[in-house]
């Protein structure tokens, strides 16, 4: 049997996959454990705009997770990621053309007519797409307990996987935390398709639409542990930014407000570690739902490969 700690984008990427391949599997989800910081994410399946800083790595790998989850879980959108920035910040657009890959020059307005005049020029990343993270975590829960992989609390058994994100922090002393704070709002006079990306020089703002009308605002990166809710900066900021995108904003209803920890190496590169008997999935800062199939595949060929780990 294996054991999977955690329930979160990496704990339940990892049972799926391991569970496809027919290895035995069971999640260990504690009764009460806090909601993984994956379910605050923007869910966005951006391997390109995440070229800008990000790993190569995860620009490569991250290419198939917009078909791996759209094979597993409804929902996902797949119009491409449309960045803008204001005018006096184009010289940020420049600096990201050069910077990624993937993308081709627009005029925002004929993507989002609801953009009319707000914006000269923007860069398409055709490709890329999003989704719901509740909605995906949840589908992934609901096919693993139809194909009998059983959720319980206790101790684990067998093999372990520990997939705990910032609760595995007392075994891989170089785990950090990166707190990342986000918005959902109810604006209907707004009308966006795809996921947008406003380009400033201190930090990037995203907007996702999640539907009827509703938005993803996000999200700060802070190098913090701080544990607790927004704060009042975050939303100042956020919603500024997102007015600055389009005036309907200013008249939006705050459904929802989050915050939350993501784990991350030193180097922002998600990865498998063994330690000890267990096998870590960790470190998947604000790529999880762009990197934990791949990982999740990896672990699969190494439990398959290694009899002793699949007993």
């Amino acid at each position: 049997m294996i054991s999977v700690l955690g329930q979160g984008v990496a704990g339940l990427c990892a049972a799926t996959v391991l569970a496809e391949r027919g290895l035995p599997v069971e999640v260990i989800a504690p009764a009460a454990e806090p909601l993984p910081a994956s379910s605050l994410a923007g869910g966005m399946l951006a391997p390109f705009c995440e070229g800008d800083g990000a790993p190569q790595v995860v620009v490569a790998r991250g290419q198939g997770a917009a078909d791996w989850w759209g094979s597993r879980v409804p929902g996902v959108v797949r119009r491409g990621t449309l960045v803008v920035a204001a005018p006096r910040d184009a010289p940020e657009l420049d600096r990201l053309a050069r910077a990624t890959t993937g993308h081709g020059w627009a005029d925002p307005a004929a993507l989002e007519p609801a953009l009319q005049g707000r914006f000269a020029r923007g860069l398409f990343y055709r490709a890329e797409a999003h989704l719901d993270p509740r909605v995906a975590l949840d589908a992934l829960r609901g096919r693993l307990l139809a194909s009998g992989v059983a959720f319980r609390d206790g101790p684990p058994r067998g093999r372990i996987v520990d997939c705990r994100g910032m609760g595995a922090a007392p075994d891989l002393p170089d785990l950090r935390a990166v707190r990342g704070e986000m918005l959902e709002l109810l604006a209907p006079e707004v009308r966006l398709s795809r996921s947008l990306r406003l380009l400033h020089p201190r930090f990037a703002c995203y907007i996702v639409p999640r539907g009827a009308g509703r938005y993803m605002i996000g999200a700060t990166m802070v190098e913090s542990a701080r544990l607790g809710g927004v704060t009042a900066r975050a939303v100042v900021e956020l919603l500024s930014a997102a007015y600055s995108v389009h005036p309907g904003f200013a008249e939006a209803e705050l459904l929802a407000t989050g915050a939350g920890l993501r784990p991350a190496f030193p180097d922002n590169t998600p990865a498998i570690r063994r330690c000890g008997d267990r096998l870590h999935l960790n470190g998947l800062y604000r790529h999880g739902f762009l990197m934990a199939p791949a990982l999740a595949g990896d672990l699969a060929d190494i439990l398959t490969r290694d009899p002793a780990h699949a007993d």
